[in-house]
This record gives structure tokens, C-alpha cells and sequence, in this order.
């Protein structure tokens, strides 16, 4: 079994004194893992999450670890257009920089459904809702360059279940074909690949990196789509950690290494991964960077398609 990828101990013990940092979704798994630890190296973190009492509680954790910790608890519902723009109006009206910018929540096989806005609930939260909280940030991390985007992808933007990652941009938001959870989520999760993918050929030049990352196959409460957590988490944690699954604080190793290590800067737009479960073997062990073996995850025609229709989707 390939062995977990871990961030040089060097760059997680970097000062990270007067910068600022978004997590979305990070009052739990690896969101709360990649927060508790940029607080801990001294930086101002924002954790945007949809339930405020989440937040506090993740928050009151973070103290009790660290009492010198600066965290900020904000509302945002990535399904909801306006939550995303209010959260925006708020965090600009409390801070001119941000250092970086972590899309981390997410949705994964939900049952077909759609977002407040009409999207498919797969693509509107994993993609759409991040798609537009980045644009309309992106003039704050410009100014305060050098600074960073990292999207959480993953390795299912391959293959989810069997079902090949794509873009089917004649119906996106599964209103003519039959809903599938899997090809949804592959869906969003190229899409999150190739959103990096274009932003990294937009930013060239301007101190911005942009990268996506696959965290591993992590025990979070991602998997409550799937099976219910206390199985995960209990009864099948054992055999499950066997097959590979790694715990929150080892996933948020690549967000940090993506965030952080200096020499991420030379991948402007690329992928990278902790061991995951993909159709080429040699890509199993994963790759800071990795090249994708989906074909679909190099098209710039599709990543440049993508970019115009998100934009007008999310009213840009």
C-alpha cells in the first residue's frame, strides 16, 4: 500500500505572523485540521462554514489548544448565492488582505437535489459556490500577493465509483439524463481540477498561485452520503484504516504543503495529491504535483468552456 505523503516539518513551523487565511468548511475534518494549524503558526484564520454553533465550538477547541490563536467565525452556505456574496461583503468590510484562500467544504453522493439557486447540489456547492467566492476575492488576493487558492478536488474526478469525471455541458445540472450521485460528484470535483487549472493561466504574473488538491481518503463526515458516519467511525474504522483511510490531520497535509512550500509557486494551476485510488497504478502513490490520468483533466478548451459558463451561472 502506498504510504501517506507528509508536509516537510520545516514549513509547518513557518511563522505565518500578520497573514490571513479563509477555510471554508472549516469547523470539521479537514478543514478544522488545516485551521488549527495555520492558527497555530501565528496567522489570522477565518472559518466560513454554513452552522455558526459548528464554528464556535471548533473555535473554543482551537483556544483550548492554542489560547493565542486568532480565529473568526463567518457565515457562509456555499448552496446559496447571496450567503456567498454577504459573507464577501462582510469579510472586505473587517480586512483588506487575505493570504490565502482555502476551498475546502464540500457535498459528496448526495441524493438528487438542488441548491437554492436550481443547480444540481454537487455542482453548485463543490464547484459554483467556490467558484464565485473566488472571483469575488480574487482583487483582495491580487493586492496582497504573494498569496494562494487551493481547491479541494479528488482523486474521483477520474474515476467516482466507476463513473468517468466529465463535463456534460448540455446538461449539467442533471435535468435530462438520469441522476447518478457518483457521475455528479466526479463532475464537480473535474470541475474544481479544471477551475484551478484556468485560474493558474489567468494569474500568471500576478503573485497568485492557484492549485487543487486530493486530500487522501479521509475519515470525515464527507462519507454520510454514503454510510452513516458512526459506521466509519466506529465499527469499520479498524479494517477501513487498513484499506488506506487516513485521518483528518494527515489529509490536511497536502492543503498545507499547497498552501505553504515555497516551491508551489513554480506549479501555477497544477494538481496535487496524497496516495489515491486512480486508473493508472503509477498514480496511486500520488504526486505533489501529479499529472492526472483523466484525459478530460487537461482539455483548456473544456477548463476555458467551464470558466465562461460558471461566470455566467453564478451572475458575473
Amino acid at each position: 500500500m502506498p504510504k501517506t505523503l507528509f508536509c516537510p516539518s520545516h514549513i509547518l513551523e513557518t511563522h505565518l505572523f500578520g497573514k490571513t487565511y479563509i477555510v471554508t468548511g472549516g469547523n470539521s475534518g479537514i478543514g478544522y485540521a488545516t485551521a488549527e494549524h495555520l492558527a497555530k503558526q501565528g496567522a489570522n484564520v477565518v472559518i466560513a462554514c454554513r452552522r455558526i454553533a459548528e464554528g464556535e465550538k471548533a473555535k473554543t477547541l482551537i483556544l483550548k489548544l492554542n489560547p493565542s490563536a486568532k480565529i473568526e467565525i463567518m457565515k457562509l452556505d456555499l448552496a446559496d448565492l447571496k450567503s456567498i456574496r454577504n459573507f464577501v461583503n462582510v469579510f472586505l468590510a473587517k480586512h483588506n488582505e487575505l493570504h490565502g484562500l482555502v476551498n475546502n467544504a464540500g457535498v459528496m453522493y448526495t441524493p438528487q437535489s438542488k441548491t437554492k439557486d436550481g443547480f444540481e447540489t454537487q455542482f453548485g456547492t463543490n464547484h459554483l459556490g467556490h467558484y464565485l467566492l473566488t472571483e469575488l476575492l480574487l482583487p483582495t488576493l491580487k493586492q496582497s500577493a504573494p498569496s494562494r487558492i487551493v481547491i479541494l478536488s479528488s482523486c474521483f474526478h477520474d474515476k467516482a465509483q466507476g463513473r468517468e469525471g466529465k463535463i456534460d455541458f448540455e446538461d449539467i445540472n442533471f435535468e435530462k439524463r438520469k441522476y447518478d450521485g457518483w457521475e455528479a460528484y466526479a463532475q464537480s470535483k473535474l470541475a474544481n481540477l479544471l477551475y484551478a487549472k484556468h485560474l493558474g493561466k489567468r494569474l500568471t504574473a500576478s503573485g497568485v498561485t492557484a492549485v487543487s488538491v486530493h486530500p487522501g481518503w479521509v475519515r470525515t463526515n464527507l462519507i454520510r452520503g454514503f454510510m452513516p458516519v458512526w459506521i466509519q467511525n466506529i465499527m469499520l474504522k479498524p479494517i477501513l484504516k487498513l484499506a488506506g483511510m487516513i485521518e483528518p490531520w494527515e489529509g490536511a497535509q497536502t492543503t498545507l504543503y499547497s498552501l505553504l512550500a515555497p516551491d508551489v509557486e513554480k506549479h501555477n494551476g497544477a494538481y496535487f495529491s496524497q496516495k489515491g485510488i486512480y486508473r493508472a497504478k503509477e498514480a496511486t502513490k500520488g504526486g505533489w504535483p501529479l499529472h492526472s490520468p483523466n484525459p478530460n483533466a487537461h482539455d483548456e478548451v473544456v477548463a476555458e468552456r467551464l470558466d465562461q459558463i460558471s461566470r455566467t451561472l453564478v451572475g458575473l
